[in-house]
């Protein structure tokens, strides 16, 4: 990637078509346990490749690979839409809208992924909202530049959220209002892995980049509120190597030296997270389908940010987007810092393909970690997925993470109404959730950990999902500049998404979704924010290319520093697939 995209571009649909299509012709993998800025899965790197192929490729393993195909399917809609305020004032708007879109499932020899995107412009008739244009989509995918030994991937995430003064952010984001952000995800990079003997030897490189696009702040901030600085953009970095062997070649135990480095840069004050650790893992068979695992090793971890511009008065000051000005004429200030020794002890069970837990507990970050997954697969129908996560990063790598823990068959699933994505994910065998990583809009770097879970079924031609999950944020900043204000604060979120859909007859089907958001903002009660909603369509194909749409929902957010608001939406309208 020569070049990256400008804020400018990315608010011209032209330009979002042309990033869409670009994200979908680069192809590739990096395992996701070596993505993440914060903590990994310890282990050695042939316990590491199977983790991984349990995940994303158990499709192969399953039979399920023979019963995919490669599918392009544009499309374009045009629909009739109806947006009614019912609290706390009565506004009701209609407007048409036109859209355009692409649903691309992947699965060849050496290629594998789903992209979905979307672009759709609205043209209000009547009412004060004004005319607006969103882009959304979700994509992963992997190809095999050499079999089994150089692989590389990409996926990238585009969806809309509102956002409040506290910086929490959700989406099923209301259509309209000055509190609302587009978000932008992407990364690529390669990954290899080779034998020399009895040593196996791999490595990974990934890019990532991540951009919000808002209004201006000011317009919603709430007074005797404190200013929240809204994340902006940044790039990560993160390399990978390890060698090691496994149990019973060269010793009973396994053994796998490793070394890592993250970076993150976020354009926010100049913040940066650096995160550099060096390890030994070992790995005990206890059973042949248990092992012990522990790993030691050396960390550093540093998290600086600059100051703001201040007044005469001391007066912080913020610039035409809303955000904090960055004062480059100082030196930047030390927020987090630490350094030595870390470990790390768990297991790991797998007493079939269908079955996998791994669960860890140690000490990083100066304090106790705790870090593990379980996946259960009963069937080609079902799938139930856990993970705990523990680690230090911006915004912008908590939405990467997310993204490559989606599996690479997943079905997109998108709100009737709106077209948006609905924030969670289902694959054949495995699924996940972008809730949590949206959770917070705040440009502060922050320690995140939580729990995630995610679970699939299918009952004749009926499918049904639902993902949970709950997001820890403790906020980092140094002492002596605007960031201060942040430190230590603990913002906290739980999210639940559902959905059922299917046939209704030959020609019609229909599909439900359901979400609730609880917010808890670490400021003050008065900031905590609760959204539900319920959505509902039902298609009719007329003709083979010809679709037709009925769609209504009903949401709602309750706060308690202002207004709630009830919102009824409803449209109809026909797609074209070419």
């Amino acid at each position: 990637m020569n070049q990256l995209p400008t804020s400018k571009g990315f608010s011209r649909p032209a330009r979002h078509l042309l990033m869409a299509a670009g994200l979908a012709a680069v192809l590739g993998a990096v395992p996701a346990a070596a993505q993440s800025l914060g903590y990994g899965d310890p282990g050695d790197a042939d316990t590491a490749a199977s983790s991984e192929q349990s995940g994303d490729q158990a499709g192969v393993q399953g039979g399920r690979r023979g019963e995919r195909r490669t599918t392009v399917r544009p499309y374009i809609e045009l629909t009739q839409g109806v947006f009614a305020r019912l609290e706390p004032k009565s506004d009701v708007v209609t407007y048409t809208s036109v859209a355009a879109g692409v649903d691309v499932a992947l699965a060849g020899r050496r290629t594998e992924g789903t992209v979905s995107v979307r672009y759709e412009r609205r043209f209000v008739e009547k009412g004060t909202l004004g005319s607006n244009d969103t882009f959304s989509g979700l994509a992963r995918v992997r190809h095999d530049l050499i079999p089994h030994a150089l692989t590389i991937e990409a996926g990238g995430l585009a969806a809309r959220t509102r956002f409040e003064s506290s910086g929490t952010s959700r989406l099923n984001a209301l259509p309209g209002g000055d509190q609302i952000s587009q978000v932008y995800s992407v990364y690529a990079g390669p990954a290899f892995n080779t034998h020399a003997g009895d040593i196996a030897v791999s490595g990974s490189y990934l890019f990532g980049y991540t951009k919000v696009n808002t209004p201006s702040q000011t317009a919603v901030v709430q007074p005797a509120q404190p200013q929240v600085d809204i994340f902006n953009k940044s790039t990560a970095h993160s390399a990978q190597v390890s060698a090691g062997f496994r149990p019973g070649t060269v010793l009973p135990v396994g053994l796998t030296a490793s070394a890592g480095f993250n970076q993150e840069d976020i354009s926010n004050l100049d913040q940066r997270v650096r995160d550099l650790r060096v390890g030994l893992q070992a790995t005990a068979p206890v059973t042949r389908s248990l092992a012990l695992i522990g790993d030691v090793g050396w960390q550093e971890v540093r998290v600086s940010a600059r100051d703001a511009v201040r007044g005469a008065d001391g007066t912080p000051l913020v610039g035409k987007d809303g955000r904090y000005v960055t004062d480059t004429s100082k030196p930047r200030a030390l927020a987090y810092e630490t350094r030595g020794l870390t470990w790390d002890v768990g297991v790991m069970w797998r007493p079939s393909r269908r079955t996998s837990l791994s669960a860890f507990v140690g000490r990083r970050y100066d304090s106790w970690t705790y870090n593990g997954s379980f996946s259960y697969v009963p069937n080609a129908r079902s799938s139930f997925n856990l993970s705990v996560y523990d680690g230090i990063s911006g915004f912008g790598s908590r939405v990467g993470a997310a993204v490559r823990d989606l599996p690479t068959d997943f079905e997109s699933s998108r709100n009737p109404f709106s077209g948006d994505i609905n924030g969670c994910a289902q694959g054949s065998q495995s699924g996940g959730c972008v809730n949590g990583a949206l959770s917070s809009l705040s440009s502060a770097v922050f320690r995140g950990r939580g729990v995630a879970a995610n679970y699939g079924q299918k009952f004749g031609q009926f499918r049904a999902a639902l993902g949970a999950g709950y997001d820890r944020r403790t906020f980092i900043g140094a002492r002596g500049t605007v960031l201060a204000a942040a430190n230590g604060r603990v913002d906290e979120n739980f999210y639940v998404n559902a959905g059922l859909s299917g046939p209704i007859d030959r020609l019609s089907s229909f599909s439900v979704g359901i979400y609730d958001n609880w917010f808890k903002s670490g400021d003050s009660a008065l900031l905590d924010v609760n959204s539900v909603g319920i959505n509902a369509g039902i298609s009719r194909q007329f003709t083979q290319r010809l679709v037709g749409n009925v769609a209504v929902g009903l949401d709602s957010v309750n706060r308690k520093a202002v207004d709630d608001e009830l919102v009824g939406t409803g449209l109809v309208g026909l797609r074209y697939n070419f």
